[in-house]
């Protein structure tokens, strides 16, 4: 990876201000008003993180980000994490672990909307592989809005031997095909979990798919014959969680 990233918007800047994020500076456009980032300055100052106000233009060619709100912060490249860190969340949690695996997600929106909705979720981590995949940048991090400061991302050489490894430490894979037969309402939430999601495009590949435990599809009433890869995740995690913490009594 670069040895810096971009990242843009005043949400994701006040995110990674909060958190261990290391930010170098600040870039915030001439024009923009004090009063509206105040906070953020106040957190500037705390952190000894320099603020400097530039033409707006050099903010658009620092970043080639026409969307970031007159904000910028020029931070380091975003640390991995390794799976025992996705483990010990898990334990201090009190929970069964729940990792997501994307199997070759290339599109940066959709990797950050993952992040977003696996915080939300409670999701303990995701893991992506080395090559083929989009890796943690930020465009990524604009697109969580922030939950790339608080959801860790192991990146691994190979998923498929990843997969074999956390199965053999007693997690169960779950994948999303929609030529599966078992309906996505059907998974047992409650068993430690890996949770498998494939490319935009091709889906899982084959080694991916052979290594899931099971297999569900989501029905779909309309006419088009999918979902985007991010909106099918966000679906099964909240099946996962409705399914761990059910209204009105215990799960299991």
């Amino acid at each position: 990876m670069k040895e810096s990233e971009w990242l843009t918007g005043r949400n994701p800047v006040w995110e990674a201000l909060q958190s261990s994020s290391s930010i170098q500076k600040i870039w915030v456009a001439q024009g923009v008003k004090k009063a509206s980032i105040q906070a953020l300055m106040a957190k500037a100052k705390e952190k000894n993180v320099a603020v400097q106000f530039v033409p707006r233009q050099k903010i658009d060619r620092l970043t080639d980000a026409g969307n970031h709100q007159g904000i910028a912060a020029e931070i380091s490249a975003y640390a991995y994490a390794d799976l025992d860190n996705l483990y010990a969340r898990a334990a201090a949690r009190g929970q069964a672990p729940f990792f997501i695996l994307l199997d070759g997600i290339e599109d940066p929106q959709n990797l950050g909307s993952i992040l977003r909705s696996a915080d939300a979720a409670g999701a303990d981590g995701v893991i992506i592989p080395k090559h083929g995949a989009c890796g943690l940048t930020g465009a990524v991090a604009k697109a969580s809005a922030g939950a790339i400061e608080h959801v860790p991302v192991a990146r691994v050489t190979n998923l498929s031997r990843t997969m074999a490894r956390l199965k053999d430490e007693g997690l169960w894979m779950i994948g999303s095909d929609a030529r599966a037969e078992s309906d996505y309402r059907e998974l047992d939430g409650d068993m430690p979990l890996g949770l498998v999601i494939g490319s935009e495009g091709k889906g899982m590949s084959r080694l991916v798919r052979e290594s899931c435990d099971f297999l569900y599809h989501i029905p779909l009433a309309g006419e088009v014959p999918s979902l985007n890869a991010a909106i099918s995740c966000s679906l099964l995690m909240y099946e996962v969680q409705r399914k761990r913490h059910p209204l009105g009594g215990e799960s299991g």
